[in-house]
């Protein structure tokens, strides 16, 4: 018997016996936020809760590979509410899939009222870790198997997301090009606020305390450096306390050491009606080295009155040349951020039975035709309706819904299949409604 089947007979065993399964690879922590932790208005710092998600799930990854991880990426993430002083915070983190050095993990934020024993949604995010190289020399990292029908889907969608990682900046260069002739020329607006009034230019000395246990700069504190940086850029622009409410993803481009100079650098790159992007890097020298590249964001922020509603902000006026290409860059970024929140985020009863295609959302439409049937493929009570020339019809009535499912095996090699469907500029190839963006 294998290894899969005898898990999935621990699984049957514990719900036949009334146990809890948990995912080995699971991870805990709670924290009572305290007013250290929050910012003037007595809100959790982002930046707090960016370290807390951080620890937690490089222990996950940790768990799971047994050896040292690494922070390679975060992915986007909302914030959907902030988190008071004496509130409660529970993060969980687990490994969604593992590849040959890397990891997926899963990272959930919830708030908890201790007095009024309610819990509430704060943001969910997927981290990639990297397994560093041991005495033996490369991690090869064991397969995660998943055992629960959420754990199944999770897997599953993780091989996708993966795939939209690794050609993340292609995909934004060619929908930033494709929307050029869309922006139209830079809004010259009456009272508009110089761009170069909200920069903000900040040096941190990385010392033990900001090291990890790998003796490496603790990657959650370089992203709160970076959000510190982000918000006096946006506050400088408004005049007032901003809420961050998204995050595009973090992505590591290389290590940071106890000694480095860290050098970090945001500002507004443009404002709407509501919201404003702030870009934020860091880079690191020490001694009389160039600067390296270490990470990079967008980050979005709103201003909230005192009924918890947007207000207006004022415009920004950019600065030539970089500042006109960023306040255009903004605008795409928006609409992507738009298309994306639009067909993913949703509740699947807000989606509309279809969404209208467009070459800057084909993206994320395929990714959710993919996650729909991949969620719609874990369910395990489709029934065999009829069978003909190799070709399976499934019938699977829910809700007051009728889905089919049409199965039919072909005879492909393994790697010609990999190779047509891991390349998007070969969809056309198998997908006529497919337009490639060039």
């Amino acid at each position: 018997m294998t290894s899969e089947w005898k898990d999935a007979d621990t699984v049957q065993d514990l719900l036949e016996s009334g146990e809890v399964y948990r995912n080995p690879t699971e991870v805990k922590m709670s924290q009572i936020v305290l007013p250290c932790h929050a910012n003037h208005c007595g809100e959790l710092s982002v930046g707090q809760l960016l370290k807390w998600m951080d620890s937690t799930a490089c222990l996950s990854a940790e768990r799971h590979a047994g050896c040292s991880c690494i922070t390679a990426s975060v992915d986007d993430i909302h914030f959907e509410h902030t988190i008071g002083v004496g509130k409660v915070v529970n993060i969980i983190a687990k490994v969604n899939r593992a590849f040959t050095s890397s990891m997926e993990v899963g990272i959930l934020v919830t708030c908890e009222d201790l007095y009024t024993d309610r819990q509430w949604k704060v943001c969910h995010a997927c981290a990639t870790f990297v397994a560093r190289r041991t005495e033996a020399g490369k991690v090869q990292l064991k397969q995660v198997i998943p055992l629960t029908q959420m754990e199944q889907m999770e897997y599953s969608l993780a091989a996708e997301r993966r795939r939209m990682r690794l050609i993340h900046a292609e995909i934004i260069t060619d929908l930033l090009s494709s929307s050029t002739a869309q922006l139209g020329e830079c809004q010259e607006y009456q009272d508009a606020v110089p761009a170069e009034r909200t920069r903000v230019e900040s040096v941190e000395l990385v010392l033990p305390p900001h090291a990890n246990h790998q003796v490496s700069t603790f990657g959650g504190q370089i992203m709160a450096w970076m959000e510190n940086v982000a918000t006096i850029a946006a506050s400088r622009l408004c005049n007032a306390h901003p809420t961050l409410r998204t995050i595009d993803m973090f992505h590591f481009r290389g290590p940071s050491h106890i000694g480095d100079r860290l050098v970090l650098k945001a500002i507004v790159n443009n404002s709407f009606k509501h919201s404003m992007e702030v870009g934020v890097c860091a880079e690191a020298y020490q001694g009389g080295e160039p600067l390296r590249h270490i990470n990079s964001a967008f980050m979005t922020f709103e201003v909230l009155d005192s009924d918890r509603k947007t207000c207006t902000l004022p415009r920004i006026r950019p600065e030539p040349v970089d500042g006109k290409r960023r306040y255009k860059e903004a605008i795409a970024r928006k609409k992507i951020r738009l298309d994306r929140k639009y067909i993913i985020s949703c509740k699947q009863t807000e989606v509309p039975l279809s969404v209208p295609w467009d070459p800057s959302n084909q993206m994320y439409l395929s990714y959710n035709n993919v996650s729909a049937l991949k969620l719609m493929d874990t369910r395990n009570n489709w029934v065999l309706t009829s069978e003909k020339n190799k070709v399976r019809l499934y019938t699977l009535e829910e809700n007051q819904m009728l889905c089919f499912k049409v199965e039919m095996h072909v005879s492909v090699p393994a790697e010609q299949t990999f190779n047509l469907l891991s390349d998007l500029r070969r969809r056309k190839e198998w997908d006529q409604h497919y337009e490639s963006v060039t």
